[in-house]
């Protein structure tokens, strides 16, 4: 009897100094411009239209009416903050202020651990700086040069796929075609992995299980009656989004155990030949890729990553390495199947670079000035990551208004692309406003399409090469145009993706 008192009287004491560090919250959180009317029910979730085109015209012009911020409530108790100026976002990716994370109600992070666990998109603070360390040294610019050949490679077999439509005077779906074009980049780069996803279709398994997971994330996320995992783990939704963890997570296992394999084979045989310590000299000289650093690097204790952190950064690079770069040259190939005149200073830039080789080179590609400005520009028109989140540690003032220590807040990265007050004519494709001269003008965190910070993207070079590589190599065998039959209407989810497709004609050049 008296246990029970103790514990419900805990219970009672710990509800009371929440409820009352809310009510202070409360009252500071409605001093801040918000997203629309509150209720006690939705929060303001009623007046949000959706993942669609409608939801990104709802949250542009709210950026149209308050230029740097506004507040929304995930259901009555759980606010967060959308940040889209520079000077509101600035602070955030400059500060050490770790991703969203919760014990109980699961915030958007939370809600993709069970799919990418902790690596490095969703770990924090001690864990997040060791992988970070650990996996840098698989992006140095002498492991990047070889992987132009290999660009170039998968770009040839997505040219063979684009003339089998072009023959047929039909229209496709330019991003299935783009997203096992840079899944079989990413397998053969970062994991040494020949797969033939781009001809036996045997990455379409995979890339749908990744599609519909990034959809049912989205999805969980606008539903605060979902963000109990508990609560979660017992419905439909949750047990196929479990179901379709394991698919991702058996694909990564393959992989990692083949590697495993590889290597040990290869140490066997050297000892063969040499002593052990020659045999760890010859590993050495060896050019690592990624998955070679996951297995074999070690921190300053002498301690590497254990199965689970291998795994983890696996499901991570395979996603983030291929899904976010695809989405990134799909709808930068779209807007320039919309305005022929770039397409062509494409075509001519990437034929003055070649002098009649088929295959781009690594110095090639600081040569393609106009290419870059225009895959730029498809970034911030259609933002490949559309937003990203935080959860500031001390008090932020933003424009004569102070947001609470321990708030969330979600870095639209999309809006910031298109807030008005920044950027002139916001919705035209203008890869002018990327030439340096101009970019020069901008403020550093104005277009962040690869984050900014100590957080910033670790494969951006890597992404930035591919594009430029595919993209260059697709317009300068192709003219393209849009289908008009289909319009094509985008959804936000963990990357940029299309409800309906990307669909275009491809029209060989002579």
């Amino acid at each position: 009897m008296i246990v029970t008192y103790l514990v419900l009287s805990l219970v009672a004491y710990v509800l009371v100094k929440y409820l009352r560090k809310f009510i202070a919250y409360r009252k500071a959180y409605f001093k801040l411009p918000m997203s629309a009317d509150y209720r006690y029910t939705t929060g303001t979730l009623h007046a949000f239209p959706g993942n669609n085109e409608e939801g990104l015209n709802f949250d542009y012009n709210l950026a149209l009416k308050n230029c740097y911020f506004h507040l929304v409530w995930a259901g009555p108790l759980i606010p967060a903050c959308i940040l889209y100026h520079p000077d509101a976002i600035r602070p955030i990716l400059k500060s050490s202020a770790p991703k969203s994370r919760n014990t109980f109600i699961s915030t958007p992070y939370d809600m993709g651990l069970r799919w990418l666990g902790e690596g490095l998109l969703l770990a924090n603070g001690a864990k997040w700086a060791r992988s970070r360390r650990l996996l840098t040294p698989a992006f140095h610019f002498e492991i990047l040069k070889p992987y132009v050949e290999v660009y170039n490679q998968c770009a040839d077999i997505l040219i063979e796929k684009i003339e089998s439509f072009a023959r047929l005077d039909q229209s496709f779906d330019i991003y299935t075609l783009i997203n096992l074009d840079a899944l079989d980049v990413i397998l053969r780069c970062a994991f040494s992995y020949i797969s033939n996803c781009q001809t036996s279709g045997s990455g379409s398994t995979y890339t749908d299980a990744i599609s519909q997971l990034q959809a049912m994330w989205a999805d969980r996320s606008l539903k605060p009656f979902l963000h109990s995992e508990f609560i979660y783990s017992f419905t439909s939704h949750g047990k196929k989004f479990y179901q379709l963890c394991d698919v991702a997570h058996q694909v990564a296992e393959e992989i990692i155990e083949k590697r495993r394999k590889e290597l040990l084979q290869h140490y066997v045989f050297n000892l063969t030949l040499c002593k052990e310590k020659e045999a760890d000299q010859v590993s050495q000289r060896k050019v690592k890729d990624f998955l070679d650093t996951l297995l074999t690097a070690k921190d300053e204790d002498g301690n590497g990553l254990n199965p689970m952190e291998i795994r983890n950064e696996v499901d991570t690079f395979l996603f983030e390495g291929h899904d976010t770069t695809a989405s990134g040259m799909s709808w930068t190939l779209y807007a320039l199947a919309q305005h022929p005149e770039y397409q062509e200073r494409v075509y001519e830039e990437v034929m003055e670079v070649l002098q009649g080789r088929e295959h781009l080179e690594w110095n090639d590609l600081a040569k393609l000035d106009f290419t870059t400005m225009c895959i730029k520009e498809g970034l911030r028109l259609h933002t490949a990551v559309p937003f990203i989140e935080r959860r500031i540690t001390e008090d932020c003032e933003i424009h004569g208004h102070v947001i609470p220590a321990g708030t969330r807040v979600a870095i639209h990265i999309w809006i910031l692309h298109h807030n008005p007050h920044l950027w002139e004519d916001p919705h035209s494709f203008k890869p002018e406003r990327f030439h340096p001269d101009n970019q020069q003008k901008m403020d550093p965190f104005q277009f962040v399409p690869f984050s900014a910070g100590s957080r910033n993207c670790i494969g951006q070079n890597f992404a930035m090469n591919e594009m430029k590589v595919t993209v260059s190599r697709v317009i300068q065998r192709f003219k393209l145009t849009v289908d008009p039959l289909y319009k094509t209407r985008r959804t936000p989810s963990v990357t940029m993706k299309s409800e309906n497709g990307i669909y275009i004609y491809a029209h060989k050049r002579e």
